[in-house]
Formats: structure tokens, C-alpha cells, sequence
């Protein structure tokens, strides 16, 4: 197995059928969320081992589009599939799957594109109710789609490792419930004075090296 691993995220975008741009920033973070917790993940489970070597070393996070028969091979591969609320476009569908390393990716996942991830709101996003977690996105940085899937994946990871028990298990009951808005400059000043996890990008694509990128703003962590 090699020292560097990659978790793949792959979202279902067909010719004439592309998600809203929230949709698929929340059913990523909640792809990412539902492997955290799957029972095969961890203890004796099948996929504990490459879990376990993925978040022992650098987080490392991916995403692919795939559409027709690319999504159908993409489905048969071992993972889980989250299905998205679509609101404003169509329904988003994520796949996620068990880490690899990075020159062990399936064929089926290593032939995905990555371009053409680029989404957008066509319709208002509503408020976001009380108690629900959100994941906010730092407005002072442009990232595709894509890649902004990754990032929010990532913040949805560090808000797992950082609550008690009790919540994740709340938070699974919910089916993962959770936001992804882009903050004003104002919040996300407010938002970088606490507590609460922040992801610092690594700058290998799109942005610069120690870019913050998104916060977990989750009601059971300490601000």
C-alpha cells in the first residue's frame, strides 16, 4: 500500500442533468461524514485498514464526475452513495469510496475526469434552521466546484473528530443534516477568531498553500 492515500469522492453529472452547486457542496460533506461512521470503517471492519492509513498520514481528498456507464462501473465498486435534496437543480449524488493509494486507485475511478465539476445556485438558498450545523466557505477565495467538494468534505471530517460520542451519534441519526453557505467577509473575520475547526488548505491545486478554506460551525463545539 503506498505511504500517500486518497479518499475519491465522484459525483453523478449527466449530460443534461447537473446539480445545484450547494447540493453538491452538503451531500459531499455528508458522503464523507457517512464513511467516517460506516461499522466497516473502523475496528474489524473491511475497510478499517485503509481508513486507518488515510487519516494516520496526510487527508488527502479527491473529486470526479462521472455520468452513463462510468457512474454505473463507479457504482459497483465498494462504497456509499449519498443522495442530496435538490433544492435548486437536480439532485446531487455523491459516491465515496474506501481510500487507496495514490497509484492504487481503481481504473474505474483513476479514468474520471476531474474538470467539468463547476456548478452553480439557480434558485435562493434558504435560511438555514437553528441547530444545524454549517460549513462555511471562505468568501475571499474562488475554488471550482470540485474542488470545493473536497474542502467541505474535509471540514465535515474535522467537525467529526472534534465532537464527543454522543453528538456523532446524534449527528448520524440526522442522516448527517447539515449547511454549506459562503460566509460575508465580516462573519468569516468573526468566525476565525474562535475555536472551530478550520480546514488549511496544502496548495497543490487552485489555491495558495495555508489557505483557510472552510469552517465547521457545528452547535456542539466550543467556540
Amino acid at each position: 500500500m503506498d505511504f500517500e492515500q486518497v479518499l475519491t469522492l465522484v459525483i453523478r453529472v449527466e449530460k443534461s442533468a447537473r446539480p445545484a452547486q450547494t447540493d453538491a457542496l452538503e451531500t459531499a460533506a455528508r458522503a464523507v461524514l457517512a464513511i467516517l461512521a460506516d461499522e466497516r470503517s473502523y475496528g474489524a471492519g473491511e475497510w478499517a485498514a485503509a481508513m486507518a492509513a488515510w487519516q494516520d498520514n496526510r487527508i488527502r481528498k479527491i473529486t470526479k464526475r462521472a455520468r452513463g456507464a462510468e457512474w454505473r462501473r463507479a457504482e459497483a465498486l465498494p462504497g456509499i452513495t449519498i443522495t442530496g435534496h435538490g433544492s435548486g437543480g437536480e439532485t446531487a449524488e455523491v459516491r465515496v469510496f474506501p481510500p487507496s493509494g495514490v497509484e492504487d486507485v481503481p481504473v474505474e475511478l483513476f479514468k474520471l475526469q476531474v474538470s467539468g465539476t463547476d456548478f452553480e445556485d439557480t434558485a435562493e438558498l434558504p435560511a438555514v434552521q437553528a441547530g444545524v450545523p454549517v460549513l462555511w466557505i471562505n468568501p475571499a477565495l474562488e475554488m471550482s466546484s470540485g474542488k470545493a467538494m473536497a474542502q467541505c468534505g474535509h471540514a465535515a471530517q474535522l467537525a467529526w473528530w472534534a465532537l464527543p460520542d454522543s453528538a456523532r451519534k446524534e449527528w448520524q441519526a440526522s442522516d448527517f443534516t447539515l449547511a454549506v453557505r459562503t460566509a460575508t467577509p465580516a462573519q468569516w473575520t468573526d468566525l476565525l477568531t474562535t475555536d472551530l475547526p478550520v480546514v488549511q488548505d496544502a496548495g497543490f491545486t487552485e489555491i495558495a498553500p495555508g489557505s483557510k478554506t472552510v469552517i465547521a460551525d457545528h452547535p456542539q463545539l466550543k467556540r
